[in-house]
């Protein structure tokens, strides 16, 4: 959870130096559906996911910082030997994360948990995407 609660931290610093503010402009909301749509890479597999209920901080008319759920869909293909039971390729998981919308262009830095296994213990597994706002 430190690892998580670091790299929120240091990413939020990023983009915070990267897009300028608009000191007019600053507002902070809540969203129960924000319109995005992001596909991106996480654990050795893609995920396809819409930015569900978020806190919003609008730094300029074009520009915005989200922190919120993501329903996802995860496809992964299960890596299992022999004839063991495989898990399904496409699932859906609840994902938290951090995502920047420019104009129309999102950029998203989730993170899903995966639950312990037989032969794994749980871990907070990080991952990048890009998206679309409509």
């Amino acid at each position: 959870m430190h690892y998580f609660i670091r790299t929120v931290g240091l990413s939020t610093l990023l983009v915070g130096s990267i897009f300028p503010t608009c000191a007019q402009q600053q507002k902070i909301k809540t969203s129960l559906f924000e319109g995005t749509l992001a596909a991106g890479y996480v654990d050795k597999g893609a995920y396809l996911n819409c930015l569900g209920p978020s806190i919003k901080y609008n730094t300029c008319p074009t520009c915005s910082v989200l922190i919120g759920l993501l329903p996802t869909l995860k496809i992964k293909k299960d890596q299992v030997e022999g004839d063991k039971p495989k898990n399904s390729t496409i699932t859906p998981t609840l994902g938290v994360g951090l995502t920047v919308i420019y104009k129309h262009l999102a950029l998203q830095i989730p993170t899903f948990y995966t639950p312990k296994t037989a032969t794994e213990t749980g871990k907070w597994k990080i991952g990048l995407g890009l998206g679309h706002k409509f």
